[in-house]
C-alpha cells in the first residue's frame, strides 16, 4: 500500500464492564495536527498495559483520522476533512471516502472530544457550539453538558460561533463567486455545508463535542495538553475511576463575529499575528494586494491568522469577548 493511498482507517474501542457514556477521541483530523496522535499513542499503550482502566461506557480513538493529510504531513489530502462532514452516496475525492467511515463512528457515540493544534503561536483554546436553540442553522440541546466538556478541558479561553460565523462568510464567497467554470473546491466554499465539521455533525445528530486547540503545531506542551483533556473527559464521563480534576476558576468567553477571506495571494498582515492578539477598533491588520487597509470593525480579537491561507478562503477570523 503506497503511504500517500491508505485504504483504511484505524480506530481502537474499548467496552467498559459496566454501562456509560460512549466517547470518540480524534487526532489528526488536519494532518500536520499531531499532538493528538502522540497523546492517544500514549494512552492507548497505558490502557493495553493496564496502567488505565476502561470500567464504564466505551471510548473510541481514532489517532489518524485524516491518513492521507498524515502521510504528507500537511493540513489537507484532497480537501479538508472538517469541512462537509457528511456521508457521500458517491464519493468525490479522498476526504469524503473518510467521511464515509466516519460519520457512522460519529452516529454510533454520545460525545465527542476532537483534538487539533495551529500553526501561529498562542496559548490553547477550546471551541463550543450554540445555545441551547431550534434554529434552523444548528438546533441544540445539550449546550450545558458541552460547556461542562469545555471547561474540564483545561484552557481558560473558551470560543463560540464558528457556524454562525462561518456562513456569513460563506454570503460573501457566494456574491463574489463566478457562476461559471468554478472548481469543486471553489463551489464547497460557497456552501454553507461546508462549514460542517466534526463537532457540528456531531451535534446535529443528537450528541455532543468540543474542539480542544492544544497549541502551536510543533510546541511539545501541546502533546501534554491534549493528554490532560483526555484523562478529564474519561474521569468527567465516569468511563475510568479517576475523578475529573475541577475547572479552572479564570475563564474567558469570545465570540466569533466575522471573517475575512484571502482575495489574492498577495494579501498580507501587517505583522505576525497569533491567535488571541488584542486589536483596537480601526487598528490595521493587513493590507489587500491593491494597498487597501484590513482593519479591525471593533475592539476585539485577531483569531486563527493564516498568513498562507488559500485565496478565497478564510485569512483570519475577529471575535470578541461574550456580552
Amino acid at each position: 500500500m503506497s503511504p500517500k493511498h491508505p485504504t483504511h482507517l484505524r480506530a481502537h474501542t474499548y467496552h467498559g464492564l459496566a454501562p456509560g457514556p460512549r466517547l470518540l477521541v480524534t487526532g489528526a483530523v488536519h494532518g500536520n495536527e499531531t499532538c493528538g496522535t502522540r497523546a492517544i499513542t500514549q494512552l492507548l499503550e497505558e490502557i493495553d498495559g493496564g496502567a488505565l482502566a476502561i470500567e464504564r461506557g466505551t471510548v473510541t480513538f481514532v489517532p489518524v483520522t485524516n491518513p492521507l493529510a498524515y502521510s504528507l504531513k500537511q493540513r489537507m489530502g484532497e480537501r479538508n476533512l472538517n469541512r462537509n462532514m457528511a456521508p457521500s452516496a458517491i464519493p468525490q475525492d479522498f476526504e469524503d471516502r473518510i467521511a464515509n467511515v466516519l460519520c457512522p463512528l460519529l452516529d454510533a457515540h454520545d460525545v465527542l472530544l476532537d483534538l487539533h493544534s495551529f500553526h501561529t503561536g498562542g496559548a490553547p483554546f477550546v471551541m463550543i457550539g450554540p445555545q441551547n436553540n431550534h434554529g434552523a442553522l444548528e438546533p441544540f440541546s445539550h449546550a450545558a453538558e458541552e460547556m461542562q466538556l469545555a471547561l474540564h478541558t483545561g484552557p481558560h479561553r473558551i470560543v463560540e460561533g464558528w457556524l454562525e460565523t462561518y456562513a456569513r462568510g460563506v454570503k460573501r464567497r457566494t456574491a463574489a463567486a463566478e457562476a461559471a467554470g468554478a472548481s469543486r473546491a471553489q463551489s464547497l466554499v460557497t456552501d454553507p455545508n461546508y462549514g460542517v465539521g466534526t463537532t457540528e455533525y456531531m451535534r446535529s445528530r443528537g450528541g455532543y463535542g468540543v474542539t480542544l486547540e492544544c497549541g502551536q503545531h510543533e510546541d511539545p506542551q501541546a502533546v501534554l495538553v491534549a493528554r490532560y483533556a483526555i484523562l478529564q473527559t474519561l474521569g468527567l464521563l465516569g468511563l475510568v475511576a479517576q475523578p475529573a480534576a475541577p475547572v479552572p476558576m479564570e475563564r474567558e468567553i469570545l465570540r466569533l463575529v466575522d471573517v475575512m477571506d484571502r482575495e489574492h495571494a498577495g494579501d498580507s498582515f501587517t505583522r505576525e499575528w497569533r491567535s488571541f492578539d488584542a486589536v483596537k477598533a480601526g487598528e490595521a491588520i493587513g493590507t489587500r494586494h491593491g494597498g487597501q487597509a484590513v482593519t479591525a470593525p471593533a475592539d476585539g480579537f485577531v483569531v486563527f491568522p493564516n498568513p498562507r491561507g488559500e485565496v478565497g478562503q478564510e485569512w483570519f477570523y475577529f471575535a470578541q469577548r461574550r456580552a
